[in-house]
């Protein structure tokens, strides 16, 4: 049995009892980084086994992580923060799960877009995930999507990546509002909220850090 589980975001207490109690009875865990999951798996009693799994190695470890799921064995995967799966590590093992018949679920738990979206205090009705823009090639054109888009956009962004952000979009939705939500569920929680414009102005002054997320409300 496979189990996606989502984790923390931010403050460590931030996960369901189940996913706590699936966590601590599966034989193995997969996480992106075993450093920063053992953190976690400590605050809350945890030892169950931890193994590597991220971006850079998840083709060289699916067919080993689909064969213990076929002998039977309990599999939960787990990302820095999160659900496994967005903008995270995690479609590529369940996809081949499913497709191999193998039993698989996901726990309901934290991700930014929601707390994002209800603290930006934009509409919410219908709504547009963005994730994580191209960095380099396909960037300005999925900018200039973004502007063209009527919704409410969720955007992820790194903080060096945003004022170049804000800049392309003051060139052609300078007048509508957006709100930047930074490291939610922690002690230096804020969320920052303007016009395209005066959110540039108040992050050119005084540089953003931490996670962020970006909401580009609805016209």
């Amino acid at each position: 049995m496979l189990y996606v589980v989502p984790t923390p975001i931010g403050h460590l207490d931030d996960i369901t009892l189940r996913a706590l109690r699936v966590l601590s009875e599966v034989d193995l865990i997969l996480c992106e980084d075993t450093r920063t999951s053992r953190v976690l798996l400590n605050h809350h009693g945890i030892g169950t086994a931890l193994k590597a799994f991220h971006m850079f190695n998840e083709h060289q470890q699916l067919n080993n992580c689909l064969s213990l799921l076929k002998q039977g064995r309990s599999i939960a995967l787990i990302s820095d923060a999160g659900t496994p799966g967005i903008s995270d590590p995690g479609f590529l093992l369940v996809r081949e799960a499913a497709r191999e018949g193998i039993k698989y679920t996901c726990l309901p738990g934290a991700t930014a877009i929601i707390p994002a979206l209800v603290l930006s205090a934009f509409p919410s009705d219908c709504f547009r995930f963005i994730g994580f823009l191209p960095h380099k090639k396909g960037r300005q054109k999925a900018i200039e999507e973004l502007s063209q888009d009527p919704q409410t956009l969720v955007v992820y962004e790194s903080p060096h990546r945003l004022i170049k952000l804000l800049e392309a979009l003051s060139e052609t939705i300078p007048d509508r509002s957006i709100a930047v939500v930074r490291e939610i569920s922690k002690t230096f929680e804020s969320v920052v909220r303007g016009t395209v414009v005066e959110v540039k102005g108040h992050f050119s002054s005084m540089p953003p850090k931490g996670e962020l997320v970006v909401i580009i409300s609805s016209v």
